[in-house]
């Protein structure tokens, strides 16, 4: 049996060690390396050719993270340790916050280190290690996997009112997929860098029968029926993350400057109405609730994942049902008949 949790399975671009060497510094020569190991002040310079791949994990119930199966580096099974939060500073000025994972094989040694950045990495760049923070990396990751609305995005009411988000406090009631009106329990707000992998999914009106413009996070997952199997998904309903939509015209990455988010957190995980789009809400699982307040994680994490047979864990897009073709095309087609 696996030890994983599926619902808490995600992917992370990272580089491997070898793309960040020190250029200048104490280290001269090394690859990136793990927290007690690195020296401030050192320059790391970014490879020619540096890609990034897609590290698929998850966080067991044991408290350890675990490289899944369809992962496109590292090895499945493998235990991952999050290691540290780095800040760099380049040339410019312009500060990188990057979060060190650390690979290890069934020994304990470690097998690779792995840099998530937070924001795009240049070929050839140079940057100043000038931060090493060992005790925020889980609530750094957690803030990743926080699904969230932009400030402006209009939320269904049990009333029928359409409510912009900002307008949300704790004690008020949204109308739900599945259980009618749901009284919102938590509501958080964060600002975010909006750059690369990480900006937010902008969803022209119209595109999947939206009422307005709607600008979520990449890892927001949206609900779809299908009147058709157009995908090959092998069910009708489905949820979809905004970041396998893009599509480069009907829905982009809002890339640039700054974005406020807010999280909406019920009693169990719901499907509510977004600009008239069904999307989830914060699922308080073991990758997102480093990221909450510890009462608030204490209060609803255990029953979201008692309840999480119902919490949509086998409704994502499977990987052998995607195409070449403009997903979001596909599926105005398949949710119109």
């Amino acid at each position: 049996m696996n030890d994983f949790i599926p619902s808490s399975v995600f992917t992370l671009p990272v580089y491997r060690s070898a793309a960040l060497v020190v250029s200048h510094g104490a280290n001269l020569g090394d690859p990136l390396s793990f927290a007690d190991e690195l020296v401030l002040d050192d320059t790391y310079f970014v490879r020619a050719g540096a890609r990034s791949a897609r590290l698929a994990v998850a966080p067991g119930r044991n408290g350890r993270f675990s490289i899944t199966a369809n992962t496109e580096t590292g090895t499945p099974g493998a235990t991952i340790h999050l290691d540290s939060c780095l800040t760099f500073m380049s040339s410019e000025g312009a500060t990188t916050e990057v979060l060190v994972l650390v690979e290890v094989d069934e020994l304990g040694h470690v097998a690779e280190i792995y840099a998530l950045p937070f924001a795009p990495l240049r070929s050839k760049d140079e940057l100043v290690l000038v931060g090493i923070d060992t005790e925020n990396a889980r609530t750094k990751l957690g803030e990743i996997a926080c699904v969230s609305f932009t400030r402006g995005t209009h939320i269904t009411m049990a009333t029928g009112e359409q409510r912009k988000v900002e307008d949300l406090v704790a004690g008020d009631r949204v109308l739900t997929r599945d259980d009618g009106p749901q009284e919102l329990r938590w509501i958080g707000q964060s600002t975010a860098r909006a750059l690369g992998e990480f900006a937010p999914v902008h969803i022209a009106a119209g595109a999947l029968h939206n009422c307005n413009d709607l600008v979520v996070s990449p890892e927001h997952r949206l609900f779809v029926y299908q009147r058709s199997d157009e995908l090959g998904a092998g069910r009708s309903e489905l949820l979809i993350k905004a970041r396998n939509l893009v599509n480069g015209t009907t829905v982009t990455r809002t890339d640039g400057g700054f974005v406020e988010y807010y999280q909406l957190l019920f009693d169990d995980h719901q499907i509510i109405y977004a600009e008239g789009i069904a999307a989830e809400t914060l699922l308080a699982d073991l990758r997102s609730s480093p990221a909450l307040p510890p009462e608030v994680a204490e209060r609803l994490q255990s029953g979201h994942l008692r309840h999480s047979d119902r919490s949509y864990l086998d409704f994502d897009l499977p990987s052998a049902a995607k195409s070449d073709e403009d997903i979001t095309e596909t599926l105005r087609r398949a949710s119109t008949g």
